[in-house]
């Protein structure tokens, strides 16, 4: 099997990388710095890379994800020290979603946790098949499903009682 080049992968898995950081950070910014640290990274480890055991996309969305965490991290141990003021809510306006989502639908992902957002992100936003998706987050492929089904299951709620109101 021809192994394929760095940048022809760079190239085919950029907008789904960037759109799973985007739906993990709902912040446009922070998911541009993520997705050029990912690339950064895969490039340094891009001998590692076996075609045989994963997809491209399944790879750097595991070197996004940790990434990721890892900002995260950083972020809550440098709130810590600094006292800071209670943890912000995510920013989900109009720029950072520029998906065509409807505002209705921002706003309820919104509610959504960070996790939640996340497999969204990799199942639906991205397309990725259950195992692909729990290999990413770490997890089996039934708790994928099982965490998918609740997030969408919020979704729904929040979406139907926004309608009613």
């Amino acid at each position: 099997m021809n192994r394929p080049s760095f940048a022809a992968v760079a190239a085919d898995c950029l907008d789904e990388v960037y759109r799973y950081l985007l739906m993990l950070t709902a912040d446009a910014t922070l998911a541009e710095d993520l997705t050029s640290a990912t690339f950064e990274k895969a490039l340094t480890r891009w001998r590692r890379f076996d075609p045989n055991r994963g997809s491209a996309t399944t790879w750097l969305c595991a070197i996004a994800r940790n990434l990721a965490l890892d900002h995260f991290r950083s972020q809550s141990r440098r709130r810590r020290r600094e006292d800071s003021y209670a943890l912000r809510e995510p920013r989900l306006d109009d720029a950072a979603f520029a998906t065509g989502l409807s505002a209705e639908l921002q706003q309820a992902l919104h509610t959504l946790s960070a996790g939640e957002r996340e497999v969204i992100a990799l199942r639906v936003v991205l397309d990725l098949d259950a195992q692909t998706a729990a290999d990413v987050l770490g997890i089996s492929r039934t708790a994928c499903s099982m965490r998918l089904g609740r997030a969408l299951q919020k979704l729904e709620e929040r979406m139907t009682a926004d309608a009613l109101a």
